[in-house]
């Protein structure tokens, strides 16, 4: 399954920190944790002891085939480790994630300062690791003092349990800014030019003349100030040269009425009677 966004013929982004998921407990959640890993260019997935097989087959293999919705690929390469020690031994780093103060004297950082540090330490050849707990209980605490330091979220105090999947996707999205910029990847097209001022104030004219014709700029006293006002709104659009054809066009048939089509070609769009 891919999805809408999906583009095959596009560079597909490589490297980042890894992702381990320690003793993951759904299939569906570790297929959804591809599919974000996929969206932010992360490649490297570590799972520590699923509760289900791993890799899984039947319908659990389906089920977490079709959560990763395209991100195949990092499902197939996912490497299983029988514990945390042995999934992080070749990192330099590692953070842990949680949503529970542990008092282990560790550095605590969101997510938005973490990805920037590890973007700026990866970039000099460093191997980084952000580790994820299973959802119902989070890591525990000899899994968060394996780490350097901790990742939290600012998230409701009331409400900070998040989905695993939304957890590996909020940080995938913070080490995209971090390390490639947070431009959007397209803007809107405009291949009109901006209009010159002699277009608009051409527009001006005829747009107030014919609305003088109508009776629009009553009382006379307000003439000016309605004036201002009505040029202000074109004004703050920012028009380009098609948006005053357009809207000149359109006033145009307003005044003007409906186009009537030449006889000869009424004559030749009549259906023959025969």
């Amino acid at each position: 399954m891919v999805g809408a966004g999906t583009d095959r013929t596009k560079q597909n982004m490589q490297g980042g920190p890894v992702i381990i998921l320690a003793r993951p407990q759904l299939v569906v959640n570790i297929g959804m944790c591809a599919r974000a890993m996929a969206n932010f260019g992360l490649v490297d997935l570590r799972l520590v002891a699923p509760r289900e097989s791993w890799p899984c087959s039947g319908s659990l293999r389906e089920m977490a085939y079709n959560a990763a919705a395209g991100a195949a690929h990092l499902l197939d390469r996912a490497r299983l480790f029988a514990t945390v020690e042995e999934a992080v031994a070749d990192l330099n780093f590692l953070w842990a994630t949680t949503a529970r103060e542990r008092d282990q004297g560790k550095r605590i950082v969101a997510p938005q300062p973490a990805m920037q540090e590890s973007a700026a330490r990866c970039a000099m050849a460093e191997t980084h690791g952000i580790l994820f707990g299973p959802e119902r209980t989070g890591l525990d605490n000899d899994e968060v003092a394996l780490a350097d330091a901790i990742i939290t979220f600012p998230v409701n105090p009331a409400y900070a349990s998040l989905n695993l999947a939304q957890a590996v996707l909020l940080v995938a999205y913070e080490w995209m800014r971090a390390s490639a910029g947070d431009q959007p990847p397209f803007s809107a097209p405009n291949p009109s030019p901006p209009a010159k001022r002699e277009m608009v104030l051409s527009f001006f004219d005829y747009l107030e003349a014919e609305l003088e014709k109508s009776g629009f700029f009553r009382p006379v006293g307000k003439h000016p100030i309605m004036r201002r006002n009505l040029r202000n709104i074109f004004h703050r659009i920012g028009l380009t040269e098609q948006d005053v054809r357009t809207l000149r066009g359109a006033l145009v048939r307003l005044v003007e009425g409906p186009r009537t089509e030449p006889k000869t070609r009424r004559r030749q769009r009549k259906k023959p009677t025969e």
